[in-house]
């Protein structure tokens, strides 16, 4: 059976067969969260959340008060990219973060006004979009907002995703002054007629130049973004990829696998379908992606992740302390998470809230004095407990039966018996150990974590409507 060697840091012998990467390139969620966004409703509203933000203030959220973590989403770019499934506005004017930047003022100080404590940040990141579109000005002008808000914490993670090419290495020293300590650059591929296809251009020698002059600026931890499944790709040349990342020694990559969803996406129409790789190309990429990251010393973190063995996200996996929120994986506990900005997502208490999608929708609401939250999710008991369980999968690749027995005061033989029978197939694939009172996944089944967690998903499994997600593998 053809197979590849997998982390070697688990199990030396663990092999990872072709086959089992051919049966589960089917589509399931990433469970940033649980239930997954798909599931918010616009019966949750405004009032909702800010109940919650209260009940964080008055420290009666469930489970008492938790960390804090905040996201900044900022949604314009100079240019598309055909694969793009974010919310962005594309734009050469860059006057217009002007206005963007007094709405996100003016969300900052109603929450600001809902929490009255100057709460402690324990992360802090910047996505998009382009936060870079914004000048150093801008960027600043938000910082000092947020700090008049909120209080980050001692080693306070401070992250902000970086466009290669709306950088150069006096903005990198602009943004470590700023105060942030870890910088994600999207890459996607380096083949210059991929990056041509999708319309991303950008040389390998800018983003060595950005890398090398980060590291220099003592940035904690550097990410790159990759992306398997684009048109043009192939085997061969993806791998040319993999060993010029590898060459550049980021501290993280994330790995991820192209959703193809032109229904959903507009920019995606732009991609011919007939320079997409078949199947059979995707499951090479990305199994010479695996066993090219893992050669180099890398550390597999879990779904589409890597991390150096000395990189904090190696070492939560190492000591059982990963988390998951809807950045991915996390060194950080459960935290509570203010999602900021058009479009963005927030987690407080047993809640979830997603903000307006649409520039016009976000200012009225915000100018009206409004929390801009149009959609969102009260958990039920039910959602409580699948959530406890589908991230101990997710995050420690063990469910313990009695942690979440004495959690949610349920038996978990009875409660998931139809659950539990539903792993036969994969105890019998070598990808689930069966133990007394737990549920472990084996070095192999780690790479398939998607699919055992999916099996413990209750609306995906009333629905199986599945096509709206990306893929597995």
């Amino acid at each position: 059976m053809e197979s590849i060697v997998t982390d070697r840091g688990a199990d030396a012998d663990t092999q990872l067969p072709v086959n089992l990467l051919r049966r589960f390139d089917v589509p399931g969620p990433r469970y940033t969260s649980y239930p997954t966004a798909d599931r918010f409703v616009e019966a949750f509203g405004e009032a909702d959340y800010l109940q919650a933000l209260q009940q964080r203030a008055q420290g009666a959220t469930v489970g008492g008060r938790k960390p804090l973590s905040v996201y900044v989403h900022i949604p314009f770019c100079e240019s598309v990219c055909y694969y793009c499934a974010c919310n962005k506005v594309i734009t050469k004017h860059h006057e217009r973060g002007a206005e963007y930047i007094e709405a996100l003022e003016s969300e900052i100080e109603l929450h600001r006004q809902a929490l009255d404590e100057h709460p402690l940040v324990s992360q802090l990141h910047f996505g998009g979009g382009s936060p870079t579109f914004l000048s150093d000005e801008e960027l600043r002008r938000v910082m000092a907002s947020l700090g008049a808000a909120f209080r980050l914490a001692p080693g306070a993670e401070v992250s902000i995703e970086v466009d290669p090419r709306t950088a150069n290495v006096e903005r990198l020293a602009a943004l470590r002054s700023m105060g942030f300590n870890r910088i994600s650059f999207g890459v996607q591929d380096l083949d210059p007629d991929v990056q041509k296809a999708v319309h991303r251009v950008q040389s390998f020698e800018s983003i060595q130049t950005l890398m090398v002059e980060a590291r220099a600026l003592g940035f904690e931890s550097i990410n790159v973004d990759l992306i398997y499944g684009l048109p043009l790709q192939t085997p061969e040349g993806f791998a040319k990829t993999i060993a010029r990342i590898g060459d550049l020694r980021p501290d993280r990559i994330a790995l991820y696998a192209y959703a193809h969803l032109p229904s959903r996406f507009k920019p995606q129409r732009r991609i011919d379908a007939g320079q997409l790789p078949p199947p059979e190309n995707r499951v090479a990429m990305l199994q010479g992606a695996i066993s090219g990251f893992l050669a180099q010393g890398y550390v597999y973190i879990g779904m589409d992740h890597f991390a150096l063995p000395e990189d904090s996200l190696a070492a939560a996996k190492r000591q059982g302390r990963l988390h998951r929120n809807f950045q991915g994986y996390s060194t950080h506990a459960d935290c509570d998470l203010i999602g900021l900005g058009v479009s963005s997502i927030g987690r407080m208490g047993a809640t979830y809230s997603q903000n307006a999608k649409t520039l016009p929708e976000y200012y009225d609401a915000v100018r009206q004095g409004r929390f801009p939250v149009v959609r969102g999710l009260a958990l039920t008991r039910d959602d409580l407990l699948r959530r406890a369980v589908i991230m101990a999968l997710m995050c420690q690749g063990r469910l313990e039966y009695e942690s979440v027995e004495l959690a949610h005061l349920i038996k978990v033989p009875e409660y998931f018996k139809s659950e539990l029978a539903q792993l036969t197939p994969f105890i019998e694939m070598g990808l689930v150990l069966m133990e007394p009172g737990a549920v472990q996944i084996t070095a192999q089944g780690w790479f398939f974590v998607r699919a055992i967690a999916m099996l413990f998903d209750k609306h995906l499994q009333a629905d199986r409507v599945r096509e709206k997600f990306s893929r597995i593998i």
